[in-house]
């Protein structure tokens, strides 16, 4: 009953995000400064909580951007990525976890990710950027078990921080990725929470 009541929450969200994003491209025709472009980079992803290697993992993401600046230094960056995220199942694990992720090594977790960040322009090379980023978990990979997705929840919120480097219509960025909720769907005993950095360019239009 909870999962599922998690799950329409989740579909209402997705639901509410569409609309915003919809909004805010609406809202950036009118802007000073108006762009779209794509995007393409690269995860590097760990998830604290017992069950997991210490250490970080590689991934990807790529996507859509529109950056819209309201003044000379102040403006928004909404996206939508195709963000993919891989664990390292530690050597030992809990009887708790055990039913649910078997004899599973490792485990590949794809996001729908929509970050919406405040872009901050001091000069016209460098941007600064901050802001939140909500994932809506579409797929769940496993190399040994079918049910080891569902020990992971259906959303991640985080907190974005980065810089960009902007270089005529190429952009360049990094940025850190703070998981604010727990992940693990199965048991409050562990909190598995991300953190991630994210490095990547991106083409304007």
């Amino acid at each position: 009953m909870l999962r599922n009541h998690f799950i329409n929450k989740i579909d209402h969200m997705k639901k509410i995000i569409l609309i915003l994003f919809v909004c805010i491209l609406t809202t950036g025709i009118n802007a000073q400064g108006f762009k779209i472009g794509v995007k393409l980079g690269s995860n590097i992803t760990d998830v604290t909580g017992l069950q997991f290697k210490d250490g970080f993992n590689y991934g990807y993401h790529a996507g859509v951007f529109s950056e819209i600046m309201f003044s000379k230094y102040l403006g928004i960056q909404p996206e939508a990525l195709w963000s993919q995220t891989n664990l390292t199942r530690a050597t030992t694990i809990s009887s708790l976890y055990q039913p649910s992720l078997g004899s599973l090594n490792s485990i590949e977790l794809t996001y729908l990710s929509i970050p919406v960040l405040m872009n901050i322009r001091p000069t016209k090379l460098i941007t600064f950027q901050a802001g939140p980023q909500f994932g809506i978990l579409v797929d769940k990979t496993q190399t040994a078990t079918a049910n080891a997705g569902n020990a992971f929840k259906n959303g991640d919120l985080s907190m974005v921080g980065g810089v960009q480097f902007n270089m005529f219509k190429l952009k360049f960025y990094g940025r850190y990725l703070a998981g604010l909720n727990n992940i693990n769907d199965l048991s409050d005993q562990d909190k598995w929470k991300s953190k991630s950095y994210q490095l990547g360019v991106s083409l304007a239009f």
